[in-house]
């Protein structure tokens, strides 16, 4: 018999997708300990859960899984292909529509995109290096590594007036904190840095010295305590962060950071939900790799899936933290209690109805 850790280790599923598919009646151990509550495996089940993970990579749907495993135990393997074919032909279907549709936007973006001038940037000011370096601190876990999309792979710099908003999104998350400034209170300038340049700089900012920024076109240069880093801007435009910032009022509900950040250590899936009511924890019962969509609400709280290590990432900038909870669709806001220009948003994961 092979323990629950034994299972998820050899199979690839994990330990936490393992207790969901049992509860799910997908993969239910062999033995339940009555005692203890441990769950063992009989060794023919290794298969079915390699089998089973592959099926789930695959995105097939936990109806579908569910009739491959069935069919497949049971020995009658003719099933098992017709439903596989069909699930390809609706892979490949989506696709084509997926490509009409891309198609379709890129027609709609051409004469704007030809329109689009290059604004020449410009600006000379000082910003206190702490109060700097903690704003790119709170916000360099949401830089993009998707080398298909190089314009995430930077923090935003945004200078308007007197302050300095940087901001990094990785299309899942998005994350905003604002410096005070002197010396520029002139136009708005923008200028996307990139990850490397971004940390050449966060290493400068160790006193308690002003920075000095000179933006100059696309070249930046930021100077401290005699010493001096500069690079060059992605050449991309940014997206509009403000307006993806922009959500309905929430209720907000306060945070017990150790807590949830001892929890979602220990999760090795890719998704978990929260319980949402007077407080936010953690749910046993619903945490793996490949949730169907649906979300849950009840007289047990609002159940909302994420992914454990973006939340942890969002969880790390400090103990006294709020989450701001717009609806089970809505980006999470995460925040600190009157602090209302620098927070993190994080997009909700799917979770089987």
């Amino acid at each position: 018999m092979h323990s629950i850790g034994e299972m998820g280790r050899d199979s690839g599923l994990g330990v936490s997708a393992l207790r969901f598919y049992d509860r799910a009646g997908v993969l239910p151990p062999a033995r339940v300990d009555p005692a203890t509550g441990y769950r063992w495996y009989a060794p023919e089940q290794l298969d079915e859960a390699r089998l089973l993970a592959r099926l789930r990579q695959a995105g097939m749907p936990l109806a579908d899984v569910r009739l491959v495993l069935a069919a497949w135990s049971g020995g009658d393997t003719g099933l098992v292909p017709r439903l596989l074919d069909g699930h390809l032909r609706r892979l490949e279907r989506e696709l084509a529509d997926a490509r009409g549709a891309l198609s379709a936007v890129r027609a709609r973006l051409g004469p704007k995109e030809s329109t689009m001038t290059t604004t020449i940037r410009t600006a000379r000011l000082t910003v206190p290096a702490r109060e700097f370096a903690a704003a790119l601190d709170s916000v360099r876990f949401a830089v993009g590594t998707d080398p298909e999309l190089p314009v995430l792979g930077g923090i935003l710099f945004d200078l308007e007036g007197e302050d300095l908003h940087v901001v990094a999104t990785d299309r899942y998350r998005m994350a905003v904190a604002r410096a005070s400034t002197t010396g520029h209170g002139g136009e708005r300038v923008q200028l996307t840095v990139p990850a490397p340049l971004v940390d050449a700089m966060r290493a400068l900012l160790t006193g308690d010295s002003p920075a000095l920024l000179t933006v100059d076109g696309d070249v930046i240069e930021l100077e401290t305590q005699g010493h001096r880093v500069a690079g060059q801007g992605l050449g991309e435009e940014f997206p509009d962060y403000r307006r993806l910032t922009r959500l309905p009022e929430g209720r907000r509900i306060p945070l017990d950071v150790p807590a949830l950040r001892q929890v979602l250590a220990g999760q090795d899936g890719e998704r978990c939900a929260l319980v949402l009511t007077d407080t936010v924890t953690v749910a046993d019962d619903a945490c793996e790799s490949g949730f169907e969509s649906g979300y849950g609400s009840g007289v047990d709280g609002d159940r909302v899936g994420v992914n454990p290590a973006f939340l942890l990432d969002a969880l790390a900038v400090g103990d006294d933290m709020l989450l701001e909870y717009v609806g089970p669709k809505a980006p999470l806001v995460l925040l600190r209690p009157g602090t209302e220009d620098a927070f993190s948003l994080l997009m909700p994961c799917t979770l089987d109805a």
